[in-house]
């Protein structure tokens, strides 16, 4: 019974990091500053990489968000003599080197900066850069982030004694002023941009932006000239209206985001393009388990909190938003009921408002006939009655529904840094934390293993076959 009690223990404890990893990127929430949330962060990561370091590891392989992928990745380097032995610092190399691939470009050459600055120069470090540098030589022309990320290359290549194969791009970094021209048209365009406007048309937006204020031009004149030059989300970032193809290939969480920053007028003028967007992002996500989860009740959360921190504006809302559409997508055709807090019918104008009556509407869900899922999106701070939803769902589960023929999870979008975890409605319904709605379908299979009825060994094989996934279609 001990062994099985501390199997338990050590579930718990590797599912609370899972939660955090996922929900929490140490910045302002709702109810915890970033303080608060990068302190509570940073002792759950110290704590599950000193006492369960492999799993840590394998948590690179799991739907994490990139701000603790890079934390798990940094430390791991950052202690390369306690990993266990030369067979666990391979693995523990092959989970970095996979998740790096996957990282935006631009929070992996922070990551390089952070671990120069903090000594880490082992050869095992030395070797994954040089490994993630060649493969982005190989995947992308190094000159592009010689013009971009040109401190973060730089710094890299400084860090590991990196020889260019383009001596352009290492006089572009090191010795500019050695060459009058160059070859490569986008580092010239780079140079020549300095003094000829016309050629900061040939550069990437972000880098092109810094040159049109110094030659002040126009934003509108800008904006229109470097529009090819620009990606997806570049260009509805600084439109409010883009066209129907481009909102159409948008990520669901981003083109919830989206939609829920167009004011209210517009939202109804371009109904059927948004609504269109939205279940065409959705079936994509849900791909052949479309229509696959039966009849589905959601419980979903448009309470004032859902408007997040000034840093995550509409954050939690966003994710509901996203769900909704998801799980449309999920159900049964025509076997799907959604029940927003504040009482609405429209998703597409839910906005952040009022208290947050989440027994009532859980009430409202299980008169569903015949129902197979309940999903609750909710960062769990059920006010109106507190706890009402917790003790619905404690006695439907356990005098109502005993056999558990419905299926119940309860995902939460925001992390709690005061109890080192996302916030729970019952011990009856498992809860899993959830940063984009895309992720929804894996967090319902993790979730089960929160309801405390296995341990870790079921947890621990649940890992490793992620692992073996997530290596198997690593990029090469």
């Amino acid at each position: 019974m001990t062994e099985t009690l501390s199997e338990l223990i050590a579930a718990e404890d590797v599912l609370l990091f899972v939660n955090a990893a996922v929900t929490a990127t140490g910045q302002r929430e709702f109810r915890a500053s970033a303080g608060e949330q990068r302190l509570s962060l940073s002792f759950l990561h110290e704590y599950v990489r000193v006492n369960y370091r492999s799993v840590y590891a394998a948590a690179l392989a799991l739907d994490i968000n990139d701000h603790n992928a890079v934390a798990i990745v940094e430390r791991l380097l950052r202690t390369s003599d306690e990993a266990d032995g030369p067979a666990g610092k391979r693995a523990e190399g092959r989970l970095i080197a996979a998740r790096l691939a996957l990282l935006p470009p631009q929070r992996v050459y922070r990551l390089f900066r952070a671990l120069r600055a903090a000594g880490v120069n082992n050869r095992r470090t030395r070797a994954i850069v040089r490994d993630w540098l060649a493969t982005r030589a190989a995947r992308a022309d190094l000159a592009h982030d010689a013009v971009k990320y040109r401190t973060g290359l730089k710094t890299a290549a400084r860090h590991t004694h990196l020889p260019f194969a383009d001596p352009e791009v290492g006089d572009f970094l090191f010795a500019p002023g050695r060459r009058v021209r160059y070859e490569h048209a986008l580092l010239d365009a780079h140079r020549r941009a300095h003094y000829e406007q016309a050629a900061l048309y040939a550069l990437p937006f972000t880098v092109a932006e810094g040159f049109a204020a110094r030659h002040r031009v126009p934003r509108d004149v800008f904006l229109e000239r470097i529009a090819p030059r620009m990606t997806r989300l570049e260009r509805l970032r600084t439109q409010r209206s883009g066209p129907t193809a481009d909102l159409a290939a948008m990520p669901l969480t981003r083109l919830a985001l989206y939609v829920l920053s167009l004011p209210f007028g517009e939202r109804v003028a371009r109904r059927a393009e948004l609504t269109g967007a939205l279940r065409a992002a959705a079936r994509r996500v849900a791909g052949p388990y479309a229509g696959s989860w039966g009849r589905v009740a959601a419980v979903l959360d448009d309470s004032y909190s859902s408007s997040g921190s000034a840093v995550k504006r509409r954050r939690p809302l966003a994710v509901a938003l996203g769900c909704h559409f998801l799980l449309e997508a999920l159900a049964a055709p025509g076997a799907y009921g959604a029940h927003w807090t504040s009482g609405g019918t429209d998703p597409l104008l839910v906005r952040p408002w009022g208290p947050t009556p989440l027994g009532a509407r859980v009430l409202d869900a299980l008169d569903t006939p015949a129902l197979d899922r309940l999903v609750i999106v909710s960062d769990g701070w059920d006010n109106a009655p507190p706890g009402l939803a917790g003790e619905v769902l404690r006695v439907w589960r356990t005098r109502l529904d005993p056999g558990r023929r419905t299926r119940a999870v309860h995902v939460n979008p925001v992390y709690d840094a005061d109890g080192f975890d996302v916030r729970r409605l019952a011990p009856s319904v498992p809860t899993a934390g959830i940063r984009d709605a895309e992720d929804l379908a894996a967090l319902v299979e993790i979730a089960q293993f929160a309801e405390g009825r296995t341990g870790l060994t079921e947890l621990q094989a649940y890992l490793d076959r992620r692992v073996e996934l997530f290596l198997k279609g690593a990029p090469s």
